[in-house]
């Protein structure tokens, strides 16, 4: 299947119910984006998008439905801006991906770039670097910066045939990098928006076909839940309510939620990316508790609720958006569910402890 200009959905954006909206229009964001015959044109259509999620936040949408919005409107920024430096030959033999949040359909404010680009077998395009790279400043000037693990198109490894990458992909499941589990965790989000998408297709049937089930490769990369493992006392830190040191929300939070789902789907096969729309499969296979799925998602859209908030009013003050969070600036309401909330946080971690039998890993 080819995309269009629009990525991964060419029609209409999401029906959001927002017609009566007194400020930006998405259908119109989305016709200037169709339309833009440059990156300053693109640029403009991109800080309509910022503007509208903290429009539609003040508003009182749910987090979930601004999130499904903004990848809409994001996909049609990706595949607009890819059709400005690729040419068509190679747009047509290739398959340009979003990867992380964006790739999960959970982007609210930009975050760095994470993006691939997989090749037909055979095809060979001369100056496809310099096209990366020009790709990789268009980003920057839409407000993506580049990605400090370089998790982008300018890096040789996000940009290789479909055979090259399959061997990669091997390499990440058995071979001996550190980093392979969380090169894979990156990957299992992605999401083509321009070009062909089959070709993304066939490297996560190669994924299915080379893992196993029972490999201790899974074990693995469901410990990276404990990457970002936190230290004792903020715990206690946030109950006293003494102590203002800042807190992470996405590695105390986020994090752990999605690496959690994502570990469990890819043990089941699920070729969905949304964190909720695998938690609904895990419960529907019988695979993870009711009750636990929905405080887990009922948190992490808390959790995205908050941080949101919290972007906005550093925004508003001049300051650089961040994960963190200093529990001083929160009101008795927000810290009180922040506290319940990463409790489900500990509880859903010591769930995927338990599945996947990581106290045994040496």
């Amino acid at each position: 299947m080819h995309l269009g200009e629009s990525g991964t959905m060419p029609g209409l954006l999401p029906e959001l119910g927002l017609a009566g909206l007194a400020g930006d229009d998405p259908q119109a964001i989305a016709r200037q984006i169709d339309a833009a015959a440059g990156i300053g044109e693109l640029a403009a259509s991109a800080a309509r998008v910022d503007a509208l999620v903290a429009l539609l936040h003040e508003g009182g949408l749910k987090i979930e439905r601004i999130a499904a919005l903004v990848g809409a409107l994001n996909a049609r920024l990706f595949a607009r801006l890819w059709s400005m430096v690729a040419p068509s030959q190679l747009a047509a033999n290739s398959c340009l991906v979003v990867m992380g949040s964006e790739g999960r359909g959970e982007q609210l404010l930009k975050t760095d770039q994470d993006n691939a680009l997989l090749l037909r077998d055979g095809f060979e395009w001369p100056g496809l670097e310099a096209i990366a790279a020009q790709f990789s400043a268009g980003l920057a000037q839409l407000g993506y910066p580049p990605c400090p693990g370089r998790i982008m198109l300018v890096n040789a490894l996000w940009r290789q045939p479909l055979a090259a990458f399959e061997a990669t992909l091997g390499d990440w499941v058995y071979g001996t990098q550190p980093e392979g589990p969380m090169h894979l965790a990156i990957f299992v989000d992605s999401l083509a928006v321009a070009g062909d998408a089959a070709l993304l297709t066939r490297a996560r049937d190669h994924l299915d076909e080379i893992l196993d089930r029972a490999d201790v490769f899974l074990a693995r990369f469901a410990s990276a839940i404990d990457l970002f493992d936190p230290h004792p006392s903020w715990w206690h830190r946030l109950v006293a309510r003494e102590d203002d040191e800042a807190l992470d929300l996405k590695k105390l939070g986020t994090f752990p939620i999605v690496h959690g789902v994502r570990a469990l789907a890819l043990q089941q096969r699920l070729r969905v990316n949304g964190t909720q729309a695998r938690l609904h499969m895990l419960v529907e296979r019988q695979q993870l508790d009711a009750g636990l799925a929905r405080d887990v998602l009922d948190t992490l859209h808390f959790l995205m609720a908050l941080k949101l908030s919290c972007q906005l009013r550093q925004r508003q003050a001049g300051q650089l958006p961040g994960n963190r969070v200093r529990p001083s600036e929160l009101g008795t309401l927000e810290r009180d569910t922040l506290h319940a909330a990463l409790g489900i946080v500990r509880r859903f971690r010591g769930e995927i402890h338990q599945r996947f039998r990581l106290d045994a890993l040496a």
